[in-house]
């Protein structure tokens, strides 16, 4: 949609691009809440209950950052677009959430891996934003600093104490779902149960 409007010293044309990558972001914040709160519902096994209040802690600060990002797309005289066709429309199919039911170390495992995608898609933006609306930039900034520190959250969870991640090398989800259990919870196996398994079940 074209901007008619822009924030003072500002083209609607550098207004516009600023917008594209911000919507780029809500659709990935929005995403990444829908996983949190996934895992809150669908964790099991030893430490659910702190992981289960975990996910909810980072689920509320998720969508305080999805508010944010969706205000300021608006303050650029753009239209956030966040329903659930939209969103969906504008993801990458290689980024569903690979996990259903699992223990507490697979769901942490793929979170991982979740997270560096995250947080690396918020410093490319930073990146894009840094010489066109330094507003802008600021706030990408801020919640990237908030995203990592979720991200250690986690990843404090499955490493360590020299530092070393129990998800190893692994490049997917899945994979470092399967690592990081079988690492930290020898002898549990990952349960068959994926979004896209049950969907297929209850088909």
């Amino acid at each position: 949609m074209k901007h008619h409007y822009a924030p003072a010293n500002m083209t609607t044309d550098t207004a516009e691009e600023v917008a594209a990558v911000l919507q780029d972001r809500l659709s990935t914040l929005i995403d990444l809440s829908l996983i949190l709160k996934h895992i809150h519902w669908n964790v099991v096994g030893m430490g659910f209950v702190a992981v289960h209040e975990l996910m909810d802690t980072q689920t509320a600060s998720v969508r305080a950052m999805v508010d944010d990002v969706a205000e300021r797309i608006s303050t650029l005289g753009g239209v956030a677009a966040g329903l659930a066709g939209q969103v969906g429309s504008m993801r990458d199919a290689d980024s569903d959430y690979e996990l259903g039911r699992a223990e507490v170390m697979a769901h942490l495992g793929a979170l991982d891996k979740v997270y560096e995608s995250v947080t690396a898609g918020h410093r490319s933006a930073i990146e894009k934003v840094g010489e066109l609306d330094p507003v802008t930039e600021d706030l990408l900034m801020g919640q990237a600093g908030e995203l990592e520190m979720a991200h250690w959250f986690v990843r404090a969870h499955i490493s360590n104490v020299g530092g070393e991640l129990a998800t190893g090398d692994s490049d997917t989800q899945l994979d470092a779902a399967v690592t990081a259990a079988a690492e930290i919870q020898p002898g549990v196996e990952l349960a068959d149960e994926t979004p896209d398994s049950e969907a297929q079940q209850s088909a």
